[in-house]
């Protein structure tokens, strides 16, 4: 008896969509120079919600199609030998090193995605809770998608008002003061009434890919298709702790990150170099017009 080309049909069309919907693999990598445990909040699908990521270490998770959800950093951590304790920054209130269905506790860097499922995936990094610590996306397999993220060490240039108890995080302008114009809420729940305050506008400063305030979707939010991600903590070479706020902070200066992530052009150390340049250059003459007894 033959196929029906009912049949055929179909299993061409499986064939075709089976192409276009696969599952993406999320690789977190630890650049920071202390451990960091990261925090997964989402649909069912991941292996975790919460695993110790000592320095200079990775370790990749593969998500099904469709899959949404939210990850961070969490700093300052201790947990028992069971797994049990609490973290100084970014901790999701489990109690525990699985996060369990937990977000986390602002001040916290959030890496947020929503897998297409034969359709593009979004992702943005986001601020509107507060800064804790640098993070980037990198996409990886397809070479047309943008890399996102805030490289910068907000903590270093967070005002007196936004810092919390620790200083090892700056809190959003929403947790500091609650008011609705800040938290984009009551009279201000729409984008045409709530607009950025200055300190959101501190955040998109210094990290200007990243989702600064509620309705910061235009310049913030990121598709792509058919790619693996990248989450990389404090992504530049630095040689901070968790609890260090000296200037320059993570990637040794924000032109280098702002270049990194591709957000800035060479401006400030060709600047410096043409500098440098012209004072040898000035010194060079005026030595050599003493030498022949010349008068400047």
């Amino acid at each position: 008896m033959g196929i029906s080309k009912d049949l055929i049909f179909l299993l061409l069309l499986l064939i075709f969509f089976s192409k276009d919907v696969s599952s993406a693999t999320f690789t977190f990598l630890n650049k920071c120079d202390f451990t960091v445990w990261p925090g997964i909040l989402g649909n069912s699908g991941l292996d975790t919600t919460g695993f110790q990521l000592q320095k200079g270490h990775s370790r990749s998770l593969e998500a099904p199609p469709g899959w949404s959800g939210r990850f961070w950093g969490r700093t300052g951590c201790n947990f028992d030998g069971s797994g049990k304790g609490s973290c100084s920054t970014g901790d999701c209130g489990s109690g525990q090193i699985e996060c369990n269905g937990s977000g986390a506790t602002p001040p916290a860097t959030l890496a947020e995605f929503t897998l297409g499922s034969g359709s593009p995936d979004y992702y943005d990094v986001s601020l509107v809770d507060g800064f804790n610590l640098p993070m980037i996306i990198e996409t990886s397999g397809n070479g047309g998608c943008e890399n996102t993220g805030c490289g910068a060490n907000i903590n270093t240039q967070c005002p007196t008002e936004l810092q919390s108890e620790n200083g090892d995080a700056c809190r959003s302008a929403c947790e500091a003061f609650g008011t609705p114009e800040y938290c984009c809420s009551g009279a201000f729940s729409s984008p045409a009434t709530c607009s950025p305050s200055a300190y959101s506008q501190m955040f998109k400063a210094a990290c200007p890919k990243s989702y600064s305030y509620a309705y910061d979707d235009a310049s913030s939010t990121f598709t792509c298709t058919d790619t693996d991600y990248i989450i990389t903590f404090c992504p530049f070479s630095q040689r901070t702790t968790s609890h260090d706020t000296r200037k320059g902070g993570f990637g040794g200066g924000s032109w280098l990150v702002d270049l990194a992530i591709g957000e800035s052009s060479l401006v400030q150390p060709c600047f410096l170099l043409q500098t440098t340049l012209f004072l040898v250059t000035i010194t060079s003459i005026m030595s050599l017009g003493r030498h022949f007894n010349y008068r400047f």
